[in-house]
C-alpha cells in the first residue's frame, strides 16, 4: 500500500490548528483532513455516532483504534471522490495523531515529513478561545469550560506524549499565540525546507 505523504498540526485544543489547516489545505498540492470535523460528520442518531459524541462531551480521547478506523475510512471516500489525490498531495493532519499509540497505528499508512507544534503556554487564552469557537460553530464539545479544562489535561498528559514519538528533527516548535498569519509564515518557512 502506497503510504501518504503528511504534514501533522499538533497542539492542545484552541492552539489554531483548524485556522492554520484550513489555510494550508487551499493551497495546491495539500489536502486538509480534521479528524475532529470526521467526528462531528457522524449522525448523532446513530450507534456510533451517539459513541463518539459520548466521549467528546466529556472531553475525553475516542478510542485509538476507532478514530483510526474512522480516519482511513473517511480518507479512503475523499480519494474516491477526487478530493485527495495521494499520487500528488500531501496530507494536512489536524488532530491526529493524539497520542503515540495512534501514531503507532498510523505508521503503516502515513509517512510523516514534519510535524508543526503549535503551542500555547497560556491556558487561560486557551480556554477563551475554545469559549469563543463555541457559540461561533456551534461546538458542543467546547461549550462548557469543565470539559474544556479537562480536555487541555487530556491534551498534557495523553498526547503530548506523541512530541516524543517522532524523531527530532521532524518536529518544529511555534508560538501559537502570535497572529495567525505570523503562524502561518513561520509554518511555510520550514515547509520550505523540508517539501
Amino acid at each position: 500500500m502506497q503510504k501518504y505523504n503528511a504534514l501533522i498540526l499538533f497542539g492542545a485544543p484552541g492552539c489554531g490548528k483548524g485556522t492554520q489547516g484550513r489555510a494550508l489545505g487551499q493551497l495546491p498540492g495539500f489536502f486538509h483532513c480534521a479528524c475532529g470535523d470526521v467526528f462531528r460528520s457522524l449522525s448523532p442518531a446513530t450507534p456510533l455516532g451517539m459513541k463518539v459524541a459520548d466521549f467528546s462531551s466529556r472531553g475525553e480521547l475516542v478510542p485509538d483504534a476507532l478514530t483510526i478506523e474512522l480516519w482511513k475510512t473517511h480518507i479512503q471516500r475523499c480519494v474516491e471522490m477526487n478530493q485527495f489525490n495521494p499520487a500528488v498531495d500531501n496530507l494536512i493532519l489536524d488532530g491526529i495523531p493524539r497520542n503515540p499509540a495512534q501514531a503507532l497505528l498510523l505508521t503503516e499508512t502515513v509517512s510523516v515529513k514534519a510535524l508543526f507544534h503549535l503551542h500555547c503556554s497560556n491556558n487561560t487564552e486557551l480556554v477563551a478561545r475554545l469559549g469563543r469557537r463555541a457559540v461561533r460553530e456551534n461546538r458542543l464539545d467546547d461549550a462548557a469550560e469543565d470539559v474544556i479544562r479537562h480536555r487541555l489535561e487530556v491534551f498534557e498528559s495523553a498526547s503530548k506524549p506523541l512530541l516524543n514519538f517522532y524523531d527530532g528533527h521532524l518536529v518544529h516548535s511555534i508560538n501559537s499565540q502570535q497572529r495567525p498569519a505570523e503562524v502561518l509564515c513561520e509554518i511555510l518557512n520550514h515547509m520550505k525546507k523540508i517539501m
